[in-house]
């Protein structure tokens, strides 16, 4: 297994916890950030634009993402219009369709024509990726977030269609794939190992970062300390009869 020190695949931390943010950016690791409305509401945060403004003061320097939440592609192109303009590191993601199955191809094409760096987000599948690719400008910084980790809650084994996403997307020098939803740290090396731009993981996951490489034999020695010490702890006993 790789150290992280030799990954090529970018590091980045998805949340909205400002505090959990800061503490991701202290760490050179992380290269970027990711943000969505669900994590946002989770976190507490009532006023999306004076969120993302502390964000940006607090993150001045690396890639950060924020969503769109219309519903309507009009009101979209507005919203993803004013995301861009709050900083020359922030990424627009834009789903890859609404809530009625429409595909969002038409405005992804012209926000990139535009030259507004987007995040196309929650694809799950290689005729997504295509569709996306195709509509990008070539010159436009992009990134699509295909959602391995919810492909593989459904049984289907993500890795082969990361790696044909990879190879769709060299249509397209100038955009990145991101593996979205990763479920464990092992994640994190199989999106490197096909090629993956971007990996971006909760501070839960990031934080496992430590145990990578360490030796098995003592992780099994942890383990049983653990279950002795919780155990005796709790005051557990045992009658056993004479």
């Amino acid at each position: 297994m790789n150290a992280t020190t030799n990954l090529n695949v970018k590091l980045f931390a998805d949340g909205a916890d400002l505090a959990g943010m800061k503490e991701m950016y202290a760490n050179p690791i992380i290269k970027g950030f990711t943000t969505n409305p669900t994590l946002m509401r989770k976190a507490g945060i009532q006023d999306y634009k004076a969120f993302a403004r502390e964000v940006l003061e607090a993150i001045p320097d690396r890639p950060i993402s924020f969503e769109v939440f219309a519903d309507e592609f009009e009101e979209m192109e507005h919203q993803a219009l004013e995301i861009a303009s709050w900083g020359k590191n922030v990424s627009v993601k834009i789903p890859v369709t609404n809530t009625r199955k429409q595909f969002a191809g038409p405005l992804i094409e012209r926000l990139s024509n535009a030259g507004v760096a987007l995040n196309v987000t929650a694809l799950t599948t290689l005729e997504q990726v295509q569709t996306v690719t195709e509509r990008l400008a070539p010159n436009t910084p992009a990134i699509i977030s295909v959602f391995a980790g919810r492909i593989a809650d459904t049984g289907r084994d993500p890795v082969p269609m990361m790696a044909e996403a990879v190879r769709i997307m060299r249509a397209k020098p100038k955009s990145e794939l991101i593996w979205a939803s990763p479920r464990e740290l092992l994640n994190i090396f199989q999106a490197d190992a096909v090629g993956c731009h971007i990996i971006t993981a909760t501070n839960d996951i990031l934080k496992k970062l430590s145990l990578v490489g360490k030796d098995l034999e003592q992780y099994s020695l942890e383990t049983v300390r653990m279950f002795y010490q919780d155990a005796q702890a709790a005051g557990y006993k045992i009658m056993v009869a004479a």
